[in-house]
């Protein structure tokens, strides 16, 4: 477990929090290198349906620790080692097998937007504000933040973050796509667990077929092999046959998989 990021099970629902509120939760080197290997046994737990990701305190996360963008040890890319590690976060987040989601409130910002955007949804109240400021410190955005900021806001509304480094509130964060859902202040997070909980009951496997079918339409890559495989493994596995059977005697469905 990572110093700062903490895991927490409240039945099927895992929160991670990223626990340094006294610098808004500022994510350093050692924080990127770490979230890989918290998010690994969650992803492999059966019992683990869905993951929050939040922050401690009034802020969601301030970004990169900025004494950490000089550090490495390499003077012609002092950025090298946060960078990878970095993308490798970022990776570990959005390739995790089962539905995340992102609580917001507060400070947004650079890795903070990265760490967001990772995550399927992203759920916020309206004290949240968002940016992404590498124009202000002179760094190139990664191609891979870039695409995921781009395949929720567009490439006006990219262009806008990149190019000022300005911050969007969270009214208009939600009319960009950038937010799906904004709640008020003192409802944030038992909206965010009753939906967690609407999540974890529905078909784990209908949802793992969606997020690969999406990041396989998103990066133009060929679906249907995708999503037969899960068909065929709803039916096999009873999912199909649970959820029919639910919905013809009105109760909730009770699916098998996983167990």
């Amino acid at each position: 477990m990572g110093e700062h990021l903490h895991v927490t099970r409240d039945g099927h629902v895992a929160t991670l929090t990223i626990q340094r509120p006294e610098k808004r939760n500022a994510m350093t080197v050692g924080m990127w290198a770490d979230l890989p290997g918290v998010l690994a046994p969650l992803a492999e737990d059966p019992a683990v349906r869905v993951l929050v990701v939040t922050g401690a305190g009034p802020s969601f996360c301030a970004g990169a620790d900025i004494s950490d963008l000089l550090s490495g040890d390499d003077p012609a890319d002092p950025m090298a080692d946060v960078r990878r590690h970095n993308l490798a976060a970022q990776a570990a987040l959005r390739d995790f097998p089962k539905p995340t989601l992102a609580m917001v409130r507060g400070h947004c910002i650079g890795g903070g937007v990265e760490l967001a955007t990772c995550c399927d949804l992203r759920f916020a109240d309206r004290t949240a504000v968002f940016g992404v400021t590498p124009a202000k410190v002179g760094i190139v955005y990664t191609p891979s933040s870039t695409k995921a900021l781009l395949d929720l806001v567009g490439p006006a509304t990219t262009k806008y973050l990149l190019y000022s480094g300005e911050l969007l509130d969270a009214g208009t964060a939600l009319r960009t796509g950038l937010v799906d859902r904004l709640v008020d202040e003192a409802d944030l997070e038992a909206e965010v667990r009753r939906f967690a909980d609407v999540l974890a009951s529905r078909s784990a496997l209908t949802q793992r077929a969606t997020k690969e079918v999406v990041a396989a339409l998103t990066v133009g890559d060929d679906a249907e092999p995708v999503a037969a495989a899960r068909y065929l493994e709803t039916i096999a596995a009873g999912e199909l046959a649970e959820g029919v059977r639910a919905f013809a005697e009105r109760r909730p469905p009770r699916f098998p998989w996983p167990n």
